[in-house]
């Protein structure tokens, strides 16, 4: 990760005049606070503890705050703190532990220069479920206080903003989050009971209303339920979102999920990139907007500053790492795109589809050889999954094996390819490489359709197309990408 920080930080700072970098005065990791409770099932309130603050601190625009995804990351680690704050990169670590019993709560809360490993300030606050909307904010407002930021006016009314008012409806929307991070199927339903408990309690609320949103969402992003119904759901509670707050984040981020799935790439990252206004630290929507410039349209130039600030912020995310592997390949830097997509893998060694992108990536640099032993894990692994048969639809391609290419792809494979937002992409270059011309071009302009105007990738860069590119029909695909690539406005 330091060297991927340290390349990128060797990026020119010349930046387009639309985005506007912070430079950080400090920076921070808030830990997941340690739940001292007898009972092991109040887990949920202290990660909920911890989301909190750091979303608070998140909206101080002088202050690196390092995202929720990777500070959950050391969730009962027993490293030490100079090496967690080496590891993402801070000056600063807050720790903290919370004991609740029945209504009542405590929290202890200190905060640590990770340089000098200096204690500079800790606090306890005890109170009661109804208090616990003022002690966030008393945490927040100390820790701000403890490293002398000056907070603008905006930063202190959006650190006083209470989404949720009363505290039972509060407690259902952070189980349910907890659920909705489980990623199971089971787990999505028991959090759509909360959310409409939380409903039931205080009545129609933006919060709970993007939980219901972010759930269908989830459905379709995994798998569970992957078709249009799903998406209208997830549409319906959007709606209801921008009903009671229009300039919601949320709103935004949500409705560019939902056009990214439908295979509107531009628009969903128009919508992306609306979300960020409100909330330029939020790395779930840096990830979309960083990933949809450098992939979808093929400009590193803008996706620079987006790229540099999600690494930052967001640095154990393996997801992030995509971003970062298709900023480098648009650069032609091609090491540096494998170290970013190996991170990916080191991260999460246990995800498939993240060995899968490796296999793909060294192939196109004819490391052929590492490429299939990674297949062959994942094969050995479960074969009959749609990972399973995506990586030996691509190994049989690499190897010229067309027959049983074409055998192994079943048509729930290809139904699911075909409506993914980035597989078209994929499946055109397999088909290409085993002469499949036809097949390779209707995927290509199904590409093409769903938003993709990566001219440079497209035209040259993807080794995987060479095998079309004097076809007539992918002249002419590309005449229309090149113009929509070169009028694409920030």
């Amino acid at each position: 990760t330091e060297e991927l920080l340290s390349e990128l930080g060797k990026i020119e700072e010349g930046k387009p005049e639309a985005i506007k970098m912070t430079e950080w005065k400090n920076s921070i990791a808030v830990l997941p606070f340690t739940n001292m409770s007898a009972d092991p099932e109040q887990e949920y309130f202290c990660d909920g503890m911890t989301e909190e603050i750091i979303s608070d601190l998140s909206k101080i625009n002088t202050l690196k705050v390092i995202s929720r995804s990777s500070a959950m990351t050391f969730k009962g680690t027993k490293k030490k703190i100079k090496e967690i704050a080496k590891e993402v990169d801070v000056t600063h670590v807050l720790e903290g532990s919370v004991r609740k019993a029945g209504n009542n709560f405590r929290i202890t809360a200190q905060l640590i220069d990770a340089v000098n490993d200096a204690h500079i300030w800790s606090e306890i606050y005890s109170g009661t479920l109804d208090d616990v909307f003022d002690i966030q904010e008393k945490v927040s407002r100390s820790i701000a206080e403890a490293l002398k930021l000056k907070l603008s006016a905006k930063e202190k009314q959006r650190m006083v903003e209470r989404p949720i008012e009363d505290v039972r409806a509060y407690e259902c929307y952070i189980k349910a989050r907890q659920e909705i991070y489980s990623f199971t199927e089971e787990s999505m339903e028991r959090a759509l009971r909360l959310l409409q408990n939380g409903l039931e309690i205080i009545g129609e609320n933006e919060i709970l209303y993007a939980g219901m949103a972010l759930v269908y969402i989830t459905y379709y992003e995994v798998g569970f339920k992957a078709d249009e119904e799903t998406l209208q759901k997830a549409e319906k509670f959007v709606i209801k979102v921008k009903k009671l707050k229009p300039d919601s984040h949320q709103y935004f981020n949500l409705l560019g999920r939902i056009e990214r799935f439908r295979g509107n790439a531009i628009k969903a990252l128009r919508h992306f990139q609306r979300a960020l206004a409100f909330e330029p630290n939020d790395s779930d929507t840096l990830l979309w907007v960083a990933f949809q410039l450098a992939s979808f349209v093929g400009r590193p130039d803008i996706a620079e500053p987006y790229v540099k600030k999600l690494i930052e912020i967001d640095p154990l995310t393996p997801a992030n790492y995509l971003a970062l592997l298709m900023f480098y390949l648009m650069r032609g830097e091609m090491d540096l795109a494998l170290a970013s997509i190996r991170k990916t893998s080191q991260l999460n060694p246990k995800e498939r589809f993240a060995r899968f992108f490796v296999s793909r990536y060294l192939s196109w640099n004819k490391q052929l050889e590492e490429a299939f032993e990674l297949i062959d894990q994942i094969v050995k692994e479960n074969s009959q999954d749609l990972i399973a048969v995506l990586s030996l639809f691509s190994k049989y391609t690499l190897l010229g094996e067309k027959d049983k290419a074409l055998q192994i792809l079943t048509e729930e494979a290809k139904t699911y390819f075909w409506n993914d937002p980035d597989m078209p992409w994929f499946m055109a270059g397999y088909y290409s490489l085993i002469g499949e011309k036809k097949q390779a071009l209707d995927w290509l302009e199904h590409t093409v359709n769903r938003g993709m105007i990566n001219y440079p990738l497209l035209s040259e860069k993807d080794p995987f197309l060479e095998n079309i590119r004097e076809e007539p029909r992918f002249k002419k695909l590309m005449e229309r990408v090149k113009y929509e690539w070169e009028h694409f406005e920030v």
